[in-house]
């Protein structure tokens, strides 16, 4: 199952992650979305794999690590949470609304593009 999480609730959602072991966020936009607008981890880990090439580099993520998933509005994201699942990842999330919604509710300082 993949749970659908706004950014205004990603930090209650790694909280309860916890008990399955240290969550990782996701981030699955190519690299100049990056250098537009990044998020800043703040208990959290983050890695950026662009969706295109995830398939190569899956074992660069550990299937038992409770893993959030992070694009633009959120449609690559969920697209890749459920290759993942397909893959045996257990504990996965969709941040609904991807750095949009993240710039819009949770932190306004970064750039929406």
């Amino acid at each position: 199952m993949i749970d659908h999480v706004r950014p205004a609730q990603l930090s209650d959602w790694f909280a309860q992650a916890l008990a399955e072991g240290q969550p990782l966020l996701l981030d699955v936009r190519e690299p100049w979305e990056l250098q537009t607008a990044s998020v800043r981890t703040d208990g959290f880990e983050l890695v950026a794999i662009p969706m295109g090439e995830l398939p190569g580099r899956l074992a660069e993520l550990d299937p038992s690590r409770p893993l959030a998933c992070l694009c633009h509005h959120g449609a690559r994201s969920l697209r890749v949470a459920a290759f993942l699942a397909q893959q045996g990842f257990g504990t996965l999330a969709n941040i609904t609304g991807g750095i949009d919604a993240w710039s819009r509710e949770h932190d306004t300082s970064v750039p929406r593009y």
